[in-house]
């Protein structure tokens, strides 16, 4: 570490834990929980979609949206989101992490909002309605993981900044449940109130005209935990790593950080200004020799993860259907259905989901990101393949609850492996005036994994089976965990020696004393 690192920096690595870090931990944490909510509560109403918006009259089974618009509602916001990654991540290193920050917060509110509503009332309308509100929605989304992780990463202590890192992103197993819970509560509710026959028995009547307000209601919640945390988010002072290592003012970094840790601190603007900090750009040979290997491990092992989780999370209603856990369409309502399918990823989250991302929480610091990445990648392939080389004995009636928890456990080792690590590690080991960006890269090589899971796996389940898509699906974790050995471990180290900061202000020190002699 450099002898001589700026003293409200070394004041943030030794800091104990107060109650500055809870707040922060919310704060950010509410935006990924937003984030969760909103990407993954579309995967619980595209089939009410396609009870009212793709009925054909004389049909066995209930409407279904199309295999191409299915893909294009699902996979939108993906797409927006990747896009919102690299320019707000590009943005945060240019203008500062807290002046986009509620930027991308508010256009989440307002394309939450637009989404429950529509131009037009015909199929056609509806959809490219949804698709146009839903790509905002993703841009706004994208915007906050990059932002989210650097902030928190940046205000954290050396000693726990994992574990308040994969705190912020555990929020997101939170929105997933809530998504679940706002669905079973609504359908319910309005299947109490308007109950309707099922398909077999009256087709037309078994979709109520009022299940048009049903997923509006859903999607449209989205809005409000984003909007309760924009007051605070403008209150946060920017974080003092870019104010003084970025922006170059010593005194206002010493002058925020003195209020938030509640300690006087020296404002050093001498000491900034002789600092030589990190002065070579992304596409620059010093980047590519210090940084490019690590660079290619993030986004690598984003990418192959997001490819299974995305299409576990989007998709799983439809394996739960392949193997019989939710009655088939027909024997229901659509209120009903949508209740199942609810309760079943609700179950699924409270049971595998949400406990995955508190074990990396508390166990982040002590056993380093780089082992739980690893075992998090060997479990899911393992898994995997125990569910798709014997997949015919799963679908057995009798054996479908054995399905049920070796699915769930495989959503556990995500969360408590890598889809916790690989958010936290980006936001780490970058220097400060490329941390943001080269995070949102990482996450928009992620959301290209996703994308390519949420419209791959159509085709790939209609073309080729489940049995064969997860034999993929573990092929493609083997991949995730051999990529890993890219990542270095970042555990009780300070951002500065990560990123190579300290030793370049170590260089500069040398120099500058050989000079003097």
């Amino acid at each position: 570490m450099a002898r001589d690192q700026l003293q409200v920096l070394n004041a943030l690595d030794a800091a104990k834990t107060q109650w500055y870090h809870f707040t922060a931990i919310i704060i950010a944490g509410m935006g990924l929980f937003t984030d969760a909510y909103d990407l993954f509560s579309i995967s619980l109403v595209t089939k009410l979609l396609g009870r009212i918006y793709y009925y054909k009259e004389g049909a066995t089974s209930p409407g279904s949206l199309p295999s191409n618009v299915g893909s294009a509602v699902t996979g939108v916001a993906l797409c927006g989101t990747l896009a919102g990654q690299l320019f707000f991540g590009w943005l945060g290193d240019k203008m500062g992490r807290k002046r986009v920050y509620g930027l991308t917060l508010m256009l989440m509110v307002i394309s939450s909002a637009a989404s429950g509503l529509s131009f037009g009332k015909d199929a056609k309308a509806v959809m490219a309605t949804l698709c146009f509100f839903r790509f905002w929605l993703g841009f706004g989304i994208g915007g906050d993981y990059p932002l989210s992780a650097t902030i928190m990463s940046e205000y954290a202590n050396k000693k726990t900044r994992g574990a308040f890192v994969a705190a912020v992103f555990a929020m997101q197993g939170f929105g997933i449940l809530a998504g679940g819970m706002v669905a079973i509560i609504v359908s319910a509710a309005f299947n109490n109130g308007y109950p309707a026959p099922t398909y077999e028995k009256d087709a037309v009547g078994s979709t109520v005209p009022e299940a048009d307000y049903v997923w509006r209601i859903i999607l449209m919640f989205g809005a409000i935990p984003a909007l309760l945390t924009y007051y605070w988010r403008m209150k946060m002072p920017e974080t003092a790593r870019y104010t003084a290592l970025v922006a170059k003012n010593a005194k206002q970094a010493a002058a925020d950080m003195s209020k938030v840790l509640q300690v006087n601190l020296q404002e050093e603007q001498q000491k900034v200004e002789q600092k030589k900090g990190v002065d070579y750009g992304l596409f620059s040979s010093q980047f590519l020799h210090r940084h490019g290997l690590h660079l290619l491990g993030t986004t690598t092992t984003w990418f192959f993860l997001d490819i299974v989780f995305y299409s576990q999370n989007l998709f799983q209603k439809d394996i739960f259907t392949a193997i019989g856990w939710i009655p088939e369409a027909k024997t229901m309502n659509a209120l009903e259905e949508l209740y199942r399918i609810a309760r079943a990823q609700t179950l699924i989250a409270l049971c595998s989901t949400v406990p995955g991302y508190w074990f990396t929480v508390a166990l982040i610091d002590k056993i380093g990101r780089f082992k739980i990445q690893l075992i998090g990648f060997f479990f899911m392939t393992v898994f995997m393949f125990a569910l798709a080389i014997p997949y015919h004995h799963w679908t057995l009636p009798d054996n479908r609850i054995g399905f049920v928890v070796m699915y769930s456990l495989t959503f556990f080792f995500s969360n408590f492996g890598p889809n916790a690590t690989t958010f936290v590690v980006p936001a780490e080991i970058f220097p400060a005036r490329l941390r943001s960006t080269c995070h949102g890269i990482s996450a928009a090589s992620g959301k290209a994994g996703a994308i390519v899971g949420a419209f791959g796996f159509v085709y790939a389940a209609n073309y080729i089976g489940v049995r064969k898509t997860l034999i993929a699906f573990a092929v493609v974790n083997l991949l995730g965990l051999l990529f890993t050995f890219l990542v270095p471990e970042a555990k009780g180290k300070s951002l500065e020696e990560l990123s190579g900061e300290a030793e370049d202000q170590n260089e500069t020190e040398t120099q500058s004393g050989n000079v003097s002699v």
